[in-house]
């Protein structure tokens, strides 16, 4: 029996890119996946790729972080709670995410868009589930987050803001976990990576030799599994087969 037998996690943005690699990783090491996101066409994608692969049968929730409200977040938890009984994690892989533009060419509708799905829909996400993460023996949960977060640019605008906005969050959240034994939180920041964001990003870039959404779900299994203790309430970077704190 592996470590993630009889355990749940709950993936967000699992329809695709990193959240679907991850929701397949954790599929395949024999945890239960519930299966969070916007387009239930994609979710069901992951789920047959779950299933194929062998995995226990996921659990489909679609929700649209860019226009839940509070209850729809307590009716994830009580869902939950009543179908699985439990939760071990969660990871935060969902993404609202535009091309790099000029600030006078983004609007409000854009950056309220974003907000509410990289940093608003995880902090509601996890003070909805943090009773159930309570019932764990140790419950990570983990933020991706990306580079511009911490450090902006040019043309990143809104996507950077509602990231750095995330960090901020990522802090407070780990300081008031600080002594809580069952939770522990990391931000995790990947860096270039091929997934559907670096192609608007860099359209000409050849992706071919990046590091994999795979390649970073494998490492993150790792973290579930096998925390550094000195990585609790920590940033970190990854690159394939290396996390560092900063």
């Amino acid at each position: 029996m592996t470590f993630f037998a009889n355990k749940t996690y709950l993936v967000t943005g699992a329809g695709g890119g990193i959240g679907s690699a991850v929701a397949l990783a954790l599929g395949q090491a024999g945890a239960t996946v519930i299966l969070l996101g916007r387009s239930l066409p994609a979710l069901e994608k992951t789920y047959d790729a779950i299933s194929a692969a062998g995995g226990p049968e996921p659990a489909l929730f679609p929700m649209d972080f860019g226009t839940a409200v509070d209850d729809q977040y307590d009716a994830l938890a009580g869902a939950i709670r009543i179908r699985l009984g439990r939760l071990d994690g969660i990871i935060h892989a969902a993404s609202a995410y535009l091309a790099p533009s000029p600030l006078p060419q983004q609007s409000a509708a854009e950056w309220l868009e974003q907000f509410r799905v990289n940093s608003v829909a995880p902090f509601l996400v996890n003070q909805a589930c943090t009773p159930l993460l309570r019932r764990a023996s140790d419950a990570p949960v983990i933020l991706i987050s990306e580079t511009h977060g911490a450090h902006p640019t040019a043309f990143w605008g809104g996507f950077a803001v509602s990231k750095a906005a995330l960090e901020s969050y990522f802090r407070i959240q780990a300081a008031e976990w600080h002594n809580e034994p069952a939770l522990r939180i990391h931000l995790l920041v990947p860096g270039p990576i091929r997934a559907p964001q670096r192609a608007l990003s860099h359209p000409g870039e050849d992706k071919t030799t990046l590091p994999t959404p795979q390649d970073l779900a494998h490492d993150l299994l790792a973290l579930l599994e096998r925390p550094d203790p000195a990585w609790r309430g920590q940033r970190l970077n990854w690159r394939p087969g290396r996390l560092t704190a900063e």
